[in-house]
Order: structure tokens, then sequence, then C-alpha cells
């Protein structure tokens, strides 16, 4: 009976520690987009690709929507190592200054610039600048040019902004901008922002197509400005956890998620051609800004980021240099 007993003690023991294995492998990858938005495609494709190579070894597992937190929580799992990986955007000028320099406005031509921005300059600069902080950058995707949108009225020009409290993530440029251009910003995490937007607490708030698609903005705001003001990328970032994890894991996920690089930029161009339609079906007014305007009104915040950042002005130099 005691021998019985011995083995019944070590199979469970056996089970337990199985058990707490697979629960160990499970990487938790978490963002703020909502059904159908570009991160959700996104990161679906990498647990997708990551999970066929990693074949039993780890297991990605997406969250979407916030399931783990804002940008901001997110931020904290991470150093905490809590979570394995997360998906920020803007936020990450908080966590180090390098990263405001994508709160420039129209520093960022097309894709195809971003392409070579992202290859031959930011690889070495903002990774850095991530590790200088605890942080570990395995991949660049795409957030997109962002746009306007509010229910005051059309924005033509950036005096049409004066007075319209506008939610915008949490950078300190990107308020800073808005400042500049009249308007009353006033950061707020995404899933906060329909509600205020529903409720008139804010009048508009800037985001790219498919960010405003899938959260629903639309249903909440009149006029969709195309201003192309900013366009942010996303960043595949790691944490306290990332050297937990096998070597030979660590190189799946760097692998797939520069795979998903060229993915996420392509995904992007479809659906800004394809959501323009589905605005004007739910009955937004679409107008194009005068960009010109927009330009000429931006010059004080370049001064200020030049004058204000180590680097700053180095930084936007060799960015243009990639045009």
């Amino acid at each position: 009976m005691k021998a019985i007993k011995t083995a019944l003690l070590a199979t469970a023991l056996a089970f337990g520690v199985q058990a707490a294995s697979a629960q160990e492998r499970e990487i938790k990858f978490g963002h703020v987009g909502g059904p159908g938005s570009l991160f959700e495609i996104s990161a679906n494709e990498f647990a997708k690709i990551a999970n066929e190579k990693l074949e039993g070894k780890a297991e990605v597992v997406v969250y979407g929507s916030s399931q783990l937190g804002s940008d901001s929580q997110m931020l904290n799992k991470l150093k905490l190592g809590t979570m394995d990986l997360a998906l920020p955007s803007s936020i990450m000028s908080s966590v180090s200054p390098e990263f405001s320099l994508f709160e420039m406005p129209y520093l960022i031509e097309d894709r195809d610039h971003m392409r070579r921005v992202r290859d031959d300059f930011l690889r070495e600069e903002l990774y850095s600048a991530a590790e200088a902080k605890n942080y570990k950058i395995i991949g660049i995707w795409e957030n997109g040019f962002r746009q306007i949108t509010n229910n005051t009225r059309p924005i033509n020009v950036p005096s049409d902004l004066e007075g319209i409290k506008l939610r915008t993530p949490n950078g300190v440029w990107r308020v800073e901008m808005f400042k500049s251009y009249g308007a009353n910003p006033a950061p707020m995490a995404l899933s906060e922002a329909f509600v205020a937007l529903q409720t008139g607490a804010m009048d508009g708030q800037e985001n790219p197509l498919v960010q405003i698609y899938s959260q629903r903005f639309q249903e909440v705001q009149d006029y969709l400005s195309l201003s192309n003001h900013v366009y942010t990328p996303a960043y595949v970032l790691a944490g306290a956890s990332w050297n937990r994890l096998p070597e030979d894991v660590r190189q799946v996920l760097v692998e797939t998620a520069e795979e998903v690089e060229g993915y996420a930029l392509e995904q992007g161009a479809k659906l800004d051609d394809s959501l323009l339609a589905k605005f004007e079906e739910e009955g937004m007014q679409i107008n194009k800004v005068d960009t010109q305007a927009f330009v000429d009104g931006s010059t004080a915040i370049y001064e200020k980021f030049g004058d204000e950042v180590d680097g700053g002005q180095e930084m936007i130099t060799k960015v243009d240099a990639l045009r």
C-alpha cells in the first residue's frame, strides 16, 4: 500500500510539474486593438507563423481589445515580467525621448519611406533606446497614418481645430503639436475614448483609419478629415520575461516579428484603401485637409523638438535623407 501511495504521489508531482511547465510556455501577447484592427491582424499572423515554427515548445496567445490593460498598464506588466509581449505605439514617447521622433508631423512621406527608415536607421537608434529602459524591441510593425475626426466642423487648416477638445494618446509631443494648432488636446486611454466621444466629454480624436473603424468611432463622430498628420509605428516589445524564454524560442519570436513587418505595412495600405467607402456608408462627412497649411503650421513644433530632445535635429535630418 505504501508503495502504491508513493507511486501515486510521484505521478501527481510529475503531472503537476508538466502542467506548470505547459503553463509557463504560454507567451502572452497583449495589444489595445479592437476586432478587425491592424493590431489584431498583425498579431494574429505573428502568432500563427510563430506557433507553427515553435512546434509545441511554446505557444503565443494573443489578447486584444485591452484585455491585459491599457498601453501604460501593459508596459508595467512587461517590466514586471507578468506578460511577455505587447504592441505599443505612440506611448513609447513617454518611455524614452528618442521615440518622440514619430510625434513629428509629416515626417514620414509614405510606406516606402518608412521601410527605409525602419531598416537603415531605427533598428539601431530605437532598439538601444528601449534596452536602456529595460525593454526589448523585436520588430517594428505599423499603427499607421493618422486622421482627425470630430463632431464640430470639417478640419481644413490648423485654425479649424481652435477650441476642439481632442483625445490623443499619451505622448507629450502629440499634445504639444495639437496645442500649437489651437486644439484642446487631452491624453486618454484608447479604451476610454468611445464613451468620451459619445458623451461629448471629447469633441474629437485622431487615429489611423483602421483604428477609427475598429473602435467604432464612426458611430459617434460626424466629420473625418484626412490629414495624414503623423505616421506611427507599432513596436513588438518584450520585457523582463524575455531572458527566461529558451534561446531557440526567442530566436523564433525575433525572426517571426521581423517577417511580419512587411505584412503589417501591406495590410495597413489595403485597409486605408478599403475603409473610406465604409465611413461614407456610415454617414461621415469626409474631406482632405490643406496639407501645406499644416506643414507650415508645424515649424514651431520642429524647432522645439530640435532644441529640447538630445540628438533630435540629427534624427530628423537622417530620416529626411531617406526620402
